[in-house]
């Protein structure tokens, strides 16, 4: 087999001080007790940091005690800048960590719910040629807490705005399984309720990946009912080992067996995630065989135009072939959509978030 330039393991690099968002509940209480305090002081804190409260909100604390704590508080990330489209509901924010790193978040609003795409890893490892971020290589993997805080950021703006964040995804920078134990610590903290976490459901939680199989199916034992996206891109091995590197490890057919047997496990419908590049995979022999290859399993295709990033030789498909596309994959019974490009004016689309300072 040849060797693939793809990265599973981050660069060993220091991960960001302890956080509470690191914590579990129990560790949170013992982490309290070592710095003096009564270990119900760990749950005033966690309902005040996962609300989204500043300091000054922290009434119930003394000036004192909110010093002695805010130990389990340090600053993880810090915005250096935001900018926004589609009259303000999209908005995209950069980020630095304590070592420097730049990841980026972005909050996108809808009638009927508010979402934040977070960032698993500072770049990412699996080198797909036509995402900006693949491009970039991998930096390392981010921290729960550091996850977690995109999430409760955004919880703070909508605050402001009388709203409140009612979904994440995981399709920001990173392949979010290749830091599995971080990603999975976060999904919980975002899940669990107050005041251990922010208390939002499992269903409206997608984390995306590659098709990294061992993973997959730790993560199907995991007892979680969050929405598993595999972002396949192409249903032949010759095209996929081109477009997702990591297909030469686990191919299409292993790919899609791991993700069935999740959805079986868990009776969470599968999101195929499908960038149609123009010439490339959008052929309608390729429609056939993906329609072939989800017939009759609880799926979801999400077609995604390509989106445009720096120095790329390719192109969305036109319309007409996304149409036939779509119209070869509904007519053998295969739901599916078209994702909308929202936020591809602030480089904040699918496949285009590279952290450029």
């Amino acid at each position: 087999m040849t060797s693939l330039p793809l990265v599973f393991d981050a660069p060993k690099r220091a991960l960001p001080p302890r956080h509470l968002a690191d914590l579990d509940a129990a560790e949170r209480r013992a982490a309290v007790a070592e710095l003096g305090e009564k270990p119900f002081r760990a749950e005033q804190l966690s309902r005040h940091y996962f609300g989204g409260h500043s300091a000054e909100q922290m009434t119930d604390l003394t000036p004192a005690v909110r010093e002695r704590l805010g130990v389990l508080l340090p600053e993880l990330l810090t915005p250096v800048r935001a900018i926004d489209c589609d009259n303000g509901d999209t908005m995209k924010t950069l980020w630095r960590g304590h070592d420097g790193t730049l990841v980026e978040s972005v909050l996108m609003r809808y009638a009927d719910r508010t979402t934040v795409c977070v960032s698993s890893q500072a770049g990412c490892g699996m080198a797909c040629p036509f995402c900006a971020t693949g491009q970039a290589g991998l930096t390392r993997n981010l921290s729960t807490g550091e996850i977690v805080e995109q999430v409760v950021a955004a919880t703070r703006t909508e605050a402001a705005r009388a709203g409140r964040v009612s979904n994440v995804v995981f399709m920001g920078m990173g392949e979010p399984l290749a830091n599995y134990n971080r990603v999975v610590a976060a999904v919980r903290r975002m899940v669990e309720p107050a005041p251990h976490g922010l208390g939002m459901s499992q269903r409206n939680i997608v984390v995306s990946t590659v098709g990294l199989v061992p993973a997959i199916r730790k993560l199907t034992q995991e007892g979680l009912q969050v929405t598993l996206a595999l972002s396949l891109h192409a249903p032949d091995d010759e095209l996929r080992n081109t477009l997702v590197p990591v297909n030469t490890r686990w191919p299409v057919s292993e790919v899609l067996s791991a993700a069935f047997d999740y959805t079986r496990t868990t009776g969470r419908r599968l999101s195929i995630e499908y960038a149609l590049i123009k010439d490339v995979n959008d052929q309608p022999f390729r429609a056939d065989l993906l329609a072939k290859r989800l017939k009759g399993k609880l799926v979801h295709v999400n077609l995604i135009p390509l989106n445009p990033t720096p120095g790329s030789e390719w192109d969305a498909s036109p319309k007409p072939v996304e149409k036939e596309f779509v119209r070869r994959l509904r007519a053998a019974g295969i739901a599916t959509t078209v994702r909308d490009t929202r936020g591809q004016e602030i480089a904040g689309a699918c496949g285009q978030l590279a952290a450029l300072n």
